[in-house]
């Protein structure tokens, strides 16, 4: 993670809080893929038969720190081949940029029963954990957009590029879907220059309640 100065605060305290992240980012992932591998067996189990058999997996290139492409894991929600579908359907393809990207809760064709259930409850997360550990993303942060969702940021995308993106956010804390653009990046601009050790606890803490709540996961 790029060392900068925050809000005042030090190099010094730049390098211990970006250290500090770094070693909770890996212990965290690790006990957490560790303690989860039951629900991710199972979700291996039910991709192998039935009407939802595919890949377990689904991988979507997103934009990752200072602008480098990577590609996020989830647990595949949707039919085989759901992007492709989406873009050579104009009108669905113009609803979900309108949309904030994202189709409405219960207009996405592409969403299968049981990937309803893993996005509603959250699980078809668990495998960012993954690229946590790899470090391509930290626990918290500003939630990888497409390359599409850039222009929304305007001439802030330096910016808002200028830390890893997270598994949670203060985005997802406050309203996840709920909220779209041009209020999201205030949001996640606003953890940009913000960001702490204390933040991110709270962060944590408060996705941890909104994902028992359900908000605005679809």
């Amino acid at each position: 993670m790029e060392i900068s100065k925050k809000k005042g605060r030090s190099q010094r305290d730049m390098i211990a809080y970006t250290t500090s992240k770094r070693a909770l980012d890996v212990v965290l992932s690790l006990c957490a893929l560790v303690g989860l591998s039951p629900i991710i067996l199972a979700v291996f189990l039910v991709d192998r038969f039935g009407e939802n058999k595919g890949p377990v997996f689904y991988k979507q290139v997103r934009i990752g720190y200072r602008g480098t492409p990577f590609k996020i894991i989830k647990f595949r929600s949707m039919i085989v081949d759901a992007d492709k579908r989406l873009r050579a359907n104009p009108v669905l393809y113009a609803e979900y940029k309108k949309n904030n990207y994202k189709l409405p809760e219960g207009k996405d064709p592409r969403v299968t029963k049981f990937g309803g259930f893993l996005r509603k409850t959250s699980l078809d997360e668990i495998p960012q954990f993954i690229n946590v550990l790899k470090g391509e993303m930290s626990l918290i942060g500003p939630r990888p957009v497409v390359s599409e969702e850039l222009s929304e940021y305007g001439d802030r995308q330096t910016e808002f590029l200028s830390v890893k993106p997270g598994a949670m956010g203060y985005w997802q804390a406050t309203g996840r879907s709920n909220i779209g653009y041009p209020e999201r990046c205030d949001i996640e601009l606003y953890y940009v220059e913000h960001q702490s050790i204390i933040f991110d606890i709270k962060i944590f803490f408060k996705n941890i309640i909104s994902i028992f709540k359900s908000d605005g996961a679809f």
